[in-house]
This record gives structure tokens, C-alpha cells and sequence, in this order.
């Protein structure tokens, strides 16, 4: 099982644009894997909208992969977000990772865009059939409860076929659509034991599907910080935390120093997860550039040592 590590960002951390773009060359440098970019439409904190965050590391990058760590696909029409998607494939020469959910109930999009929460789920599903459909080129006609669609069809094509489908979420209705629908399964607050009981689940209903997903296409995420747990950035984000999870000891989401972030790597990958988006903590610019280098050196040539 190959490890791999990526890097994600949640809210937008640097004060500076210009920094943000030196962090994106330092990754593309370096042995991280991929960038990920947190999905939200409406927040009085900054968030970068994720498609068009990711069209951008496209164009300043040439080797990185990157995703969205995840679209919640309820919230958007599946034609554009097919589309969208598929263009910047095309154009990055295939390193688009999409990675879609259902969206958190208690989401503010869901009561600014006028959408309500039931029913979520039903028109995920929906969505995913269509943009399933319409990257394998397919015309695409449905009369759904929630889409209608005659001869729908997209050029150019996704460059990856299949273009990678990876859905987060571990509710029992997350693994069915995993199951159906995807090529990767990206766990989202879910400990390493949390996590290793959903992959086991969705193995269980891969075999009821008839299909099957690479066993490295597993993957989670969580915070990391070179300094100690009681920094004031390490407290403020276990605050944050408490309020977006109430209720969930979320102690294994930060990692600190290079020991415990490597530990916290390998009893993901012990349970079968392999791909690790870590996020770093800093104050500031620099030190989100120093949190990068030292995982680049201090970290990653130590990943398949043990």
C-alpha cells in the first residue's frame, strides 16, 4: 500500500496572495502529493471557492494533483459542476481528484440559497448519476425527482477515464453511495479506528455492487503543528473543532511534531487508509511555509522507513 500525502486547506490562511502562491510552488517542489481545498460558499471567515481555487493551482502547476475535500454536490446543478470539473482535467492534463458529499446539515449555504436539507441525500445521488454519465461521454437524459435532462452531453472529455470519483462521509447512507458511485472514499473527522470501520463497510457493500475500488483509495485527514499542543494556533483550532463537532473527542484531528504526525500517518495507513491530507497550523505566513518545509524534510523521508 502506497502512502501518499497531500496537503488541504480549510480557511484561507495567509494574509498575503503572493505568499499563498509561494506555499502552492514549495508543495509543487516537493514530495507532497496533492492539494485539497475545502468546499464553502458562505462564511464571514475567508474561504477560497474551491473549483476556482483549483483551476488556479492548475494553471501555476504542472505536477501536482488536487481536489476538493468535499463539494457538497446537492448545493450546485450537476450539468455546470460536470463541466467544470471536466475542463480543468482537460486542461491540468489529468490531475483533477473531485471529491463530493452530501454538505453538513447545519451548513449556513443550505438556508442562504433557499435549499432545505431534506432530501439532501436523494439528490446527491441523483447528481452523481448525471455527472457519472456525462464524463464517460454518455448523452444523458433523466427525469428525476430532482433533475430533468434531455441529451445532456459535455466536450471535451475528462483527460482521466474513469475520472476519479471520490465521496466523503461515513453514515451508512455515505457507504452505499461510495459503494455505487465512487473510486475513493475520503474520510472527514473520523479517528484512525473510525475510519478503518468505514473502509471495512464499504468493502462489504462493494461486494452487493459488483464493483471495486483500488485498496490505496482510501483516505482522511487532520491538523498538523511543529511546536506544542498548547501554541495558541493548536488551541484555537481544537476550539473551532468543539464547535463545528460538538460532542466528539477530536484530540486525534492535531498532530504535533514531526513523532506524532508520522505515528498518526502510519495508524491511518495500519488500517488501511493511505492517502493523508494534512493541514498545516501557524500564526502566520511564514510559519504556514515553515509548518510546510519541515514536514517536507522532517516527515515524509520517514514515511516508508518504518
Amino acid at each position: 500500500m502506497a502512502i501518499g500525502v497531500g496537503l488541504g486547506l480549510a480557511r484561507f490562511p495567509f494574509q498575503a496572495v503572493a505568499n499563498f502562491w509561494r506555499w502552492v510552488e514549495l508543495c509543487e517542489t516537493s514530495g507532497i502529493d496533492s492539494l485539497w481545498q475545502t468546499d464553502r460558499l458562505v462564511s464571514k471567515e475567508p474561504f477560497l471557492e474551491c473549483l476556482t481555487a483549483l483551476a488556479a493551482i492548475a494553471g501555476a502547476t504542472r505536477r501536482l494533483k488536487f481536489g476538493m475535500n468535499v463539494a457538497s454536490v446537492a448545493l450546485r446543478d450537476p450539468l455546470v459542476l460536470a463541466k467544470q470539473c471536466a475542463t480543468i482535467d482537460f486542461l491540468s492534463n489529468g490531475r483533477l481528484l473531485p471529491a463530493f458529499g452530501i454538505g453538513s446539515d447545519v451548513a449556513p449555504e443550505w438556508a442562504a440559497t433557499g435549499r432545505g436539507t431534506q432530501g439532501r441525500g436523494a439528490r446527491t445521488d441523483e447528481a452523481l448519476t448525471i455527472i457519472s454519465g456525462l464524463w464517460r461521454g454518455e448523452a444523458v437524459t433523466l427525469e428525476g425527482a430532482h433533475y430533468r435532462y434531455k441529451d445532456a452531453v459535455i466536450c471535451p472529455l475528462p483527460v482521466q477515464r474513469p475520472l476519479p470519483l471520490w465521496i466523503g462521509g461515513s453514515s451508512p447512507a455515505a457507504i452505499r453511495r461510495t459503494a455505487r458511485f465512487g473510486t475513493g472514499w475520503q474520510a472527514g473527522f473520523e479517528s484512525p479506528t473510525e475510519a478503518g470501520r468505514a473502509r471495512t463497510a464499504i468493502i462489504a457493500a462493494l461486494a452487493e455492487t459488483g464493483r471495486s475500488i483500488d485498496p490505496d483509495h482510501y483516505g482522511a485527514g487532520f491538523f498538523f503543528h511543529f511546536g506544542d499542543r498548547d501554541d495558541a494556533v493548536c488551541q484555537r483550532e481544537l476550539r473551532h473543532l468543539a464547535r463545528a463537532v460538538p460532542g466528539r473527542d477530536l484530540t486525534h484531528a492535531i498532530a504535533v511534531g514531526a513523532d506524532e504526525i508520522l505515528a498518526r500517518i502510519h495508524a491511518y495507513a495500519a488500517e488501511g487508509i493511505a492517502k493523508l491530507i494534512l493541514r498545516p497550523l501557524a500564526d502566520d505566513d511564514a510559519g504556514l511555509l515553515d509548518q510546510t518545509r519541515r514536514l517536507v524534510a522532517e516527515v515524509l523521508p520517514r514515511i516508508g522507513a518504518q
